[in-house]
């Protein structure tokens, strides 16, 4: 604890960007789980539901019960019914489009997890090379001392483990995080499947109609 304080006191400069890396971890990891869960949905017990309201062609319904979801899932699927309705023809891109943008908000902030996760351990390792050569000066004036040099590596190598532990947690909760928004954009092909099927439905149906109009 004494080696850990002393390197504190010594190498808070180098040792400042790695706090501050951590303080942004911290939030960025109470904030998206926050909005993760409060978004989260069953969608085994959605799809269905809402498949049931599209066979009867009852698109009120499936509006409501958009609504009544909420969270993201039901923000794309209220899109979903409006594209639906207004526009079937389109409907494949215009809802990628809509998809793309709810993903933009799940994707929110998590670059910072990606980049501190890169930089970290640079960060740490630049920490620790400041310390040895400021080690390695005070033992040009001092003369060789062993335990000096033993104490200077020692409080080096803790920027070294400072900078991993902060990477090593934000790399986890990057990789946790993208996993969840992956989920998410599965989700959404099921959604879009799901309408794809009623629209090529649609179009089958009308298909002989018109050929019957053009032959006659």
């Amino acid at each position: 604890m004494g080696l850990l304080l002393e390197s504190i006191k010594m190498d808070w400069p180098v040792l400042l960007p790695i706090l501050i890396c951590s303080i942004l971890v911290v939030a960025v990891v109470i904030n998206r789980f926050s909005f993760y869960r409060k978004n989260k949905r069953d969608v085994v017990l959605f799809i269905p539901r809402l498949q049931k309201e599209l066979v009867k062609n009852n698109l009120d319904g499936a509006q409501n019960l958009a609504v009544q979801c909420g969270g993201v899932i039901g923000e794309v699927t209220e899109e979903a019914v409006r594209i639906f309705s207004e526009q079937k023809s389109g409907f494949s891109r215009s809802f990628d489009i809509a998809a793309s943008l709810a993903s933009r908000k799940l994707e929110s902030h998590l670059t910072i997890l990606g980049t501190i996760g890169g930089v970290a351990p640079f960060l740490g390792l630049f920490g620790t090379v400041v310390r040895i050569l400021f080690t390695f000066q005070d033992l040009a004036s001092q003369g060789n001392q062993s335990a000096a040099v033993a104490s200077g590596i020692a409080s080096a190598l803790i920027a070294t483990a400072f900078g991993l532990g902060v990477a090593i947690v934000a790399v986890i909760f990057y990789n946790s995080f993208q996993s969840i928004v992956k989920r998410y954009e599965d989700d959404f092909q099921l959604i879009k499947l799901l309408f794809l099927s009623f629209v090529d439905s649609n179009d089958e149906s009308t298909t002989p109609s018109n050929a019957n109009i053009s032959l006659s």
